[in-house]
């Protein structure tokens, strides 16, 4: 039996709770529900900072919500290093540290508070410290992975992100081909407008963006045939990517339908098993339990919860495990019988080793009471045992249970 380590065990616990929480986990829930309002509420504090009229009014609410917030930013950064080696299973401690700290996630979560209490000791840089403090509106993309209609925009951009990296590749190279040549027209007759290349990169920016801003515009009659060719070509640039993420919306969508069109029906036999302390699964995760193709563990009550085993739950004493298996099709049935011994049976007082049973006969369990044995040959039968057997001959007074 695996020896528990209650620190360990506490760290995976965090994790749990820090993590997305599962339907069952109230505690990781109420987690995810306080972190997004942590971030909504920081973010609102930020924009409303801005108003003059908010900040002389409501400057020291808005303080103190920033403050706390932060706080709270702080100690989430805190609980996700130190729960790190279970975000990424299969590295040491130390790694499974370092690769959460140095990951997009993990810099944006330190830049969310870092920036707040750094010119305590470093005054001379506070405006850029304050600057970089925007970086925590990135936490919303936390959201996504909070709700399901959220997380279909990631998906849809996962899915089609090679795409989108080629839409993007061509529009900047488009982009640069029709600033190099604007420059070349329009340099001599606007040598103050297109000075450089940049200024042409900015034109096209605009141009090809749909935005036309009208500071940067062409005044000779090829740079203006010019123009007008990059402006139709703008419109179909801005239509790529739009197409590609439209096209990934739709496929999300019928996917999602193919698979509840196709999703059937099958039978499962389920059984329940009760964990006691020297059992061999107690103490264990579930993914290390081994079970055979077809077995699955189905759901653990563990007290008065209900717990979802994912394959790093770890079985404890007392759980309650439902376990359920398969339903096979075939033609080939086994049954198995029952015979409950009566006071005058021939069976009661022998060893089940001494049986005069035919070889096709085989004892699976006895049931004694409430209690199921194990039918080792030097088991005694006593009156009132259940004895389940597998027969192929007629045994009188047996029950057929067909599995």
């Amino acid at each position: 039996m695996a020896t528990l380590n209650p620190a360990h065990e506490r760290r995976l616990r965090l994790f749990e709770i820090v993590e997305i929480g599962a339907a069952d986990d109230r505690l990781s829930r109420a987690y995810d529900l306080f972190y997004t309002l942590t971030i909504l509420l920081n973010l609102a504090a930020t924009v409303l900072s801005t108003f003059d009229g908010a900040e002389a009014k409501y400057g020291t609410l808005l303080g103190w919500i920033e403050m706390i917030t932060v706080a709270a930013f702080a100690v989430d950064y805190v609980l996700r290093v130190i729960t790190a080696e279970f975000r990424y299973r299969g590295l040491s401690r130390g790694k499974a540290t370092w690769k959460y700290i140095i990951s997009f996630g993990g810099i944006i979560d330190l830049l969310s508070f870092l920036p707040v209490y750094l010119p305590f000791f470093f005054p001379a840089g506070a405006a850029a410290f304050r600057l970089v403090r925007v970086i925590r509106i990135f936490r919303l993309f936390r959201i996504n992975a909070y709700y399901d209609s959220l997380s279909v925009i990631t998906n849809v951009i996962t899915s089609k992100k090679n795409q989108l990296v080629s839409s993007v590749c061509i529009i900047l190279v488009l982009m640069l081909a029709s600033s190099l040549c604007m420059y070349s027209l329009e340099h001599e007759a606007q040598p103050e407008v297109f000075k450089n290349a940049f200024s042409g990169i900015w034109w096209s920016a605009s141009t090809l963006l749909t935005v036309g801003y009208g500071d940067i515009y062409p005044v000779t009659p090829l740079g203006k045939f010019l123009g007008i060719v990059i402006t139709f070509l703008g419109v179909g640039m801005v239509a790529i990517p739009t197409g590609i993420m439209s096209a990934g919306f739709v496929e999300q969508d019928a996917r999602m339908k193919r698979l509840s069109e196709q999703a059937g029906e099958y039978n499962m036999h389920f059984i329940k098993v009760h964990l006691h302390k020297n059992d061999p699964w107690t103490g264990k995760y579930i993914r290390d339990l081994g079970l055979p193709h077809g077995m699955i563990i189905a759901v653990i009550q563990r007290g008065h919860e209900v717990v979802i085993p994912r394959g790093d739950v770890i079985l404890l004493d007392n759980d309650t495990v439902v376990m359920g298996a398969e339903f096979f099709e075939d033609d080939w049935h086994i049954e198995l019988k029952e015979v409950e011994l009566r006071r005058h049976s021939p069976w009661n007082g022998q060893r089940i080793r001494d049986l005069d049973i035919s070889r096709q006969t085989i004892i699976v369990m006895v049931r004694r009471g409430g209690t199921m044995l194990v039918p080792k040959g030097n088991l005694i039968l006593r009156e009132g045992d259940h004895v389940l057997l597998y027969s192929k001959s007629h045994i009188i007074g047996a029950e057929t249970i067909e599995l």
